[in-house]
């Protein structure tokens, strides 16, 4: 159980909208499959863990100038907590 394949928590409009269905997105490493990341959620955040969902992004090409680049793909985790639990990710 590694906690850097859990790498921080995705805090965007669209992300904060599933907390009403008691799921959070977070930004997992490349290598990280979803049973490790339940486990890693669980042990972190003291929560039971009912569902894990994995979504590969794309590279993406990006134009700065005359220079083309790529911003690089990455890979998300939504994942669904118990009814009535919650995970306090803004901590002031």
């Amino acid at each position: 159980m590694d906690k850097l394949l859990v790498k921080n928590p995705i805090i965007t409009e669209k992300a904060t909208a599933l907390g009403v269905f008691n799921q959070y997105v977070f930004l997992v490493a490349n290598e990280a499959t979803a049973p490790e990341v339940k486990k890693v959620i669980e042990a972190v955040y003291k929560v039971k863990v009912t569902a894990v969902r994995m979504i590969n992004t794309a590279p993406k090409p990006r134009r700065v100038g005359r220079s083309l680049s790529t911003k690089p793909g990455y890979r998300k985790a939504i994942v669904t907590i118990k009814e009535g639990q919650k995970i306090e990710i803004m901590s002031a």
